[in-house]
């Protein structure tokens, strides 16, 4: 079975599985860095603190990869699952909101080592138009439609307040944006033909909070 069939199989694999994905993609690339060549599912359990049952069954809904007696070539198993997660092509990107949150992302430089790539940011505040983030130039939300006409941008980041995010994203939609990373907190509701992406920040803190709370409490 070639790497496009197994790909076109990925599109009815569970969520929980898509979401370890790039967990695997991480640490087999940590493995990489240590000149690693060969791991078992029984060691990256270890590693990963899912079980070995865990991962082979993952794995197994794209073709297995492992052998009995021999477990993973980890740099064949790194670039198959990159090509899975479409890691195998570049992406463009655009930050939409330029304050704090928009500005961190856009100086956060890992995201160009996986093949992501920021072009351009855009806000509404005049003070900001024309300044740059690093090498980004922050323009008018005026200049996103013809921007969008004329370049390829395959990825928007929203990080603008949440009083104006789905504003924000239909707009985008209709410059024929079809993925949207969002940081707003609000859930978007969007046409089913568009890939949304939410970041619930404070989510994350709340369910922290609610680790520690109970933690402490025995």
């Amino acid at each position: 079975m070639g790497m496009e069939e197994k790909i076109m199989e990925s599109k009815n694999i569970s969520p929980a599985v898509i979401k370890r994905l790039p967990r695997y993609y991480r640490y087999l690339g940590d493995l990489l860095k240590l000149g690693i060549d060969r791991i078992s599912s029984k060691d990256l359990s270890e590693k990963m603190q899912v079980t070995a049952s865990q991962i082979r069954q993952d794995l197994n809904n794209f073709g297995g990869f492992g052998q009995q007696g021999y477990g993973y070539n980890v740099e064949y198993l790194y670039n198959e699952i990159a090509k899975i997660l479409g890691l195998d092509k570049d992406y463009n990107l655009i930050i939409v909101g330029a304050g704090n949150l928009g500005t961190a992302i856009t100086n956060y430089t890992d995201f160009a080592k996986r093949g992501f790539y920021i072009r351009k940011a855009f806000d509404v505040k005049p003070e900001l138009i024309g300044k740059k983030i690093g090498e980004i130039e922050i323009l008018g939300m005026d200049s996103l439609p013809d921007f969008i006409k004329n370049n390829q941008v395959d990825i928007a980041a929203i990080t603008v307040p949440k009083e104006i995010a789905t504003e924000t994203a239909t707009k985008l939609v209709k410059c024929g944006i079809k993925a949207i990373w969002n940081f707003a907190p609000v859930d978007l509701r969007l046409p089913k033909d568009v890939i949304v992406e939410t970041i619930h920040l404070s989510d994350t803190l709340m369910r922290l909070s609610y680790s520690l709370k109970n933690k402490t409490s025995k």
